[in-house]
């Protein structure tokens, strides 16, 4: 397929969410100082990301009609089938990202390689429009990556590209029963973890951290997990229960996982109210997770086209 126009997504830098919040760049100057920040970093990090985009724009001029949305829009924006999607910024913004997309590629660009890690971006501002060049023409190296999908029973959907947390918006616990395969548990828990490959890195690691550290200072052996391996593509997602109660009523039998496409976890809330699932961090997007409201997830039949690497020639 030939992409007929190019879809640039930015985000706003941090100097620009508090200018927001405090109405006026001196006013947030003067909260930052008082509060013993250092407001000149945040102003070097506008600078460097503001002129990283204005290069990786004008270097996409002229290659397709040009459409550059901020993250902020994603959510109303339809992409068309023949859109090529290029972001810059931090990994967040491709996983913001992907999750409103339906097979069109998505070139990643770092704009600061100094100080942002990238795992998700594999091209700086330099190399960008030649990627891009060909990319539209079709010639691009990508990965397929594989993506989560909660169902309810009422037919609300949502995807996930790094993961899904599934339990309540406040503090206290969470209740629900927990099938998966052919066992199931009332559980009494600080939620679940739901994650891709991609995203084993982050909040599912932290719980394999957690794991180790306390097999480190109370087991005999001081043997660490064996963490599952899962790559970008695997059809797998790993689910895993947090701080689970035992009780009269409840149980801790049930509390890791690996789902597959014949193996989906499914939840029945018990939780009178506040019960929710939310996907990547963005609890503003969520689904209500209330008693009588069934999940299923599972694997996604979409999945993100990453473009990486060189393209071909």
């Amino acid at each position: 397929m030939d992409y007929e126009k190019i879809v640039l997504v930015t985000r706003k830098t941090r100097l620009e969410g508090l200018i927001e919040r405090f109405n006026t760049k001196a006013q947030a100057e003067f909260y930052i100082t008082h509060s013993g920040g250092d407001f000149a970093l945040f102003e070097r990090e506008h600078e460097t990301y503001h002129a990283a985009f204005d290069e990786l724009r004008r270097g996409l001029q002229g290659l397709a009609k040009l459409q550059i949305i901020e993250r902020g829009f994603l959510p109303n924006f339809i992409f068309a089938e023949n859109d090529l999607v290029v972001t810059i910024g931090i990994d967040g913004l491709v996983v913001n990202t992907a999750k409103y997309l339906s097979g069109q590629p998505l070139v990643a660009v770092n704009p600061d390689p100094a100080h942002v890690d990238g795992i998700l971006l594999p091209f700086d501002v330099a190399a960008a429009p030649a990627v891009v060049r060909k990319a539209l023409k079709g010639q691009m190296t990508s990965r397929l990556i594989t993506m989560a999908e909660a169902t309810l029973n009422d037919g609300q959907k949502l995807m996930a590209f790094n993961d899904f947390f599934v339990g309540v918006r406040t503090h206290i616990s969470a209740r629900y029963t927990i099938r998966f395969g052919q066992s199931e548990e009332h559980h009494s828990s600080s939620g679940i973890i739901v994650s891709t490959g991609v995203g084993s890195t982050g909040w599912l690691s932290s719980l394999f951290n957690m794991a180790d550290g306390m097999a480190l200072r109370f087991a005999e052996s001081g043997a660490r997990l064996e963490r599952p391996a899962l790559n970008w593509e695997a059809d797998q997602l790993v689910f895993v229960v947090r701080e689970p109660f035992v009780s009269k009523t409840t149980g801790a039998e049930m509390v890791c996982g690996k789902i597959t496409p014949e193996w989906p976890l499914v939840v029945k809330s018990e939780m009178p109210e506040n019960g929710v699932i939310f996907s990547d961090g963005v609890e503003a997007d969520f689904l209500a997770f209330n008693a009588g409201a069934m999940a299923t997830i599972g694997l996604a039949e979409k999945k993100t086209k990453l473009v990486v690497g060189d393209v071909y020639n």
